[in-house]
């Protein structure tokens, strides 16, 4: 009998120690299952919110003032429906804010430049990656050293004598009459200039004399120019193009077909 009282005692004590531990469980197992809790919070996948990101989250979930939730929320639910099926076209300028399309250059041509600086053109050219908008193409040009104050080929000798003949009269002795195989044969050269304006000095003082079928011509060899064409430009890029041209003599930016 003792010994039945005593385990009797022994199971009561342990089941009491147990108890206050919270082994069995309590009215505030809340309080002593941390395990539990943990899982239940999920502590790894939780955001800390900013005092101002709480507000707004507060704000969005709050039904309108003076109305039902629901019919907030079916309000809210029709506009995103509307906006969703509004044209593109329709929210475009807000999306831009109504900016206007920058202008562009249906076709720039810059030239003409000779082989050299046309090297160093087309290298600043392709900072600008335009691709298959850019095309270069050749063209013959004359690269002129002086100017030529002359009358037109006469057609033959005799003819060229006699134009000599009246030049005498008028009192010009200094010309000679072009030989050779060149298109200038026959002609009567009066003068020989390195620049126009002396050139154009000599013609006029011979049109004093009473000359009057006199040229200036330019003289230099006939050699390969280059000429680029660019389309579709912008006008920031066209403003860089027209200051790499600015850098080379002669080369000029216009507006081509």
């Amino acid at each position: 009998m003792l010994r039945l009282a005593f385990w009797s005692l022994l199971f009561l004590n342990a089941a009491l120690f147990a108890y206050a531990q919270g082994v069995l469980g309590t009215s505030k197992s809340n309080e002593h299952e941390p395990a539990r809790l943990r899982r239940q919070f999920n502590a790894a996948k939780m955001t800390l919110l900013t005092r101002e990101q709480a507000e707004a989250a507060a704000k969005a979930a709050a039904p309108p003032a003076g109305g039902d939730a629901a019919a907030g929320a079916g309000s809210a639910s029709a506009a995103a429906s509307a906006a969703a099926s509004a044209p593109a076209s329709a929210t475009a300028p807000a999306a831009t804010g109504g900016a206007a399309p920058a202008p562009v250059f249906a076709c720039t041509e810059i030239g003409p430049f000779d082989a050299g600086d046309a090297r160093r053109f087309e290298a600043r050219l392709a900072k600008l990656d335009l691709g298959d908008r850019q095309s270069r193409q050749t063209v013959q040009a004359q690269d002129v050293t002086s100017w030529l104050v002359h009358i037109p080929p006469q057609g033959s000798k005799e003819a060229a004598d006699k134009k000599a003949a009246e030049l005498r009269d008028l009192g010009v002795t200094n010309f000679y009459v072009m030989q050779g195989d060149s298109p200038l044969k026959y002609a009567i050269s009066l003068g020989v200039f390195k620049t126009e304006a002396g050139a154009q000095a000599l013609l006029a003082q011979l049109n004093k004399q009473g000359v009057h079928s006199a040229r200036v011509a330019p003289r230099g060899p006939q050699t390969t120019h280059y000429v680029y064409r660019v389309r579709s430009l912008d006008a920031a890029t066209r403003k860089r193009i027209e200051g790499y041209a600015e850098r080379y003599d002669g080369a000029d930016v216009k507006t081509c077909n």
